[in-house]
């Protein structure tokens, strides 16, 4: 038996650059467990060296999964999670990530490195009921995901979830304090959820793995890395991208196929050795490795939104995401809205749209004009929702929020998805 809950809708092909925050650089660890280290460090760097051209029919290579294993990791949760599973009792296991999560470019669901990952669980368990739950979203980051991760994923009590957001994540300062709150937030939720770190790649071998490596690294983390598997053939011309891309960026059938192999071959290693792995302390308390600015990272929607003053906008809905943020302040003329919020840190989710109507509108704290939301994204490949950070800070106040047209756009729209709180 098994249940599933999609979060992500259709699949936006582009990834987002968030906008880079002002803040002050990021904590140094205080503690990187010792015993953290690549699983790969006796092995020779001729050994790990592409050879022979890729046989994308043959699958996944010893060499590629040595590459792919940055570390093994604490296997605790996950035998933990493997135990319930083989006992017959109910799991639930998840993912969070972008448009490559969410399974875009894939000819169908059924062959993305997600449902991969969920159909490993049925065919390995098949005693066990296994809920499955995609909270992949085209076009976000770890930035967003930290503030919808309580109710689009934790809600459903995970024992295990992969976070995937290496394409996504841009900014090395503003997205490794979001991507550290965000594992944390897992690793602290009801239930002990297991949590694998996913690295996937650009074809020019983009991706922000080595930041997110340190936060994997931090709390010893089982990591495997797509990039690994691919990139070094790539590069050495022994892969031709185009037979795992469409594009620069989402795994085509045989690229989610490498994903899949990848998890499999990593999740029977646990499998294989379970009797072995002690699962009775699976507390986790670790120290933060940044800030962790995001701990109480929410989104608000416009009915828990108490405005004080409003003009132009309503309350509604959106065609982009109608399930997902379905209360939002909406208007198509001049708008103008006030409200008061406590918070620490402060994002607007906003929709970025293609018809030409996306208007500029301010956004004033305490009366100063802190940042600018620009709606508009005409001959762009489609609407998606832009999450903008507005302010961060250390400490938690009571702050004034005004949004008005920007003096001289003489476009109106603005659909506000969501006010992003902590």
């Amino acid at each position: 038996m098994n249940k599933k809950i999609t979060t992500g809708l259709a699949a936006l092909l582009m990834c987002v650059s968030m906008t880079a925050c002002k803040s002050e650089e990021a904590a140094a660890p205080e503690n990187v467990s010792e015993t953290a280290a690549s699983s790969t460090e006796t092995v020779t760097e001729a050994d790990l060296t592409p050879g022979e051209p890729v046989d994308l029919e043959a699958g996944l290579t010893d060499k590629m999964y040595q590459r792919a294993l940055l570390n093994e990791g604490n296997r605790s949760r996950l035998a933990a999670a493997m135990k319930k599973a083989e006992n017959g009792e109910p799991v639930t296991v998840g993912v969070i990530g972008g448009s490559i999560t969410q399974g875009s470019l894939a000819s169908n669901q059924a062959n993305c490195y997600a449902e991969l990952f969920h159909k490993y669980w049925t065919d390995k368990f098949p005693s066990s009921e296994i809920t499955f739950v995609n909270a992949g979203i085209g076009g976000t980051n770890s930035y967003l995901g930290v503030h919808r991760a309580d109710e689009q994923l934790l809600s459903a009590k995970p024992d295990v979830v992969i976070v995937e957001f290496s394409v996504n994540d841009t900014d090395k300062v503003m997205n490794k304090y979001s991507y550290d709150s965000l594992v944390r937030k897992i690793l602290n939720a009801e239930g002990d959820p297991a949590v694998i770190l996913l690295f996937t790649t650009q074809e020019d071998g983009t991706s922000l793995q080595e930041v997110h490596k340190e936060i994997g690294l931090a709390y010893d983390l089982p990591m495997l890395s797509y990039r690994e598997v691919v990139y070094p053939e790539v590069a050495a011309g022994t892969l031709n991208w185009k037979d795992i891309s469409p594009d620069n960026i989402h795994p085509n059938d045989a690229g989610h196929s490498l994903i899949g192999q990848l998890l499999g071959r990593y999740l029977d290693s646990v499998y294989d050795d379970l009797e072995n792995i002690d699962d009775t302390d699976t507390a986790f308390t670790a120290n933060a490795y940044t800030a962790d600015y995001y701990k109480n990272a929410k989104m608000l929607g416009a009915s828990q939104t108490e405005a004080t003053e409003m003009s132009g906008f309503e309350i509604s809905g959106n065609k982009v995401y109608p399930e997902l943020f379905s209360d939002n302040f909406v208007t198509e003329e001049e708008g103008y809205l006030k409200f008061e919020v406590e918070c620490q840190n402060l994002g607007i989710f906003y929709l970025k749209q293609t018809d030409g109507k996306g208007g500029k509108y301010d956004v004033l704290v305490d009366g100063e004009r802190k940042s600018v939301l620009d709606a508009d994204f005409s001959g762009g490949w489609g609407n998606y929702g832009e999450p903008q950070q507005v302010i961060i800070g250390k400490e938690t106040g009571k702050h004034t929020i005004e949004i008005k047209l920007s003096e001289g756009s003489d476009k109106t729209a603005l659909t506000i998805l969501g006010i992003m709180v902590s």
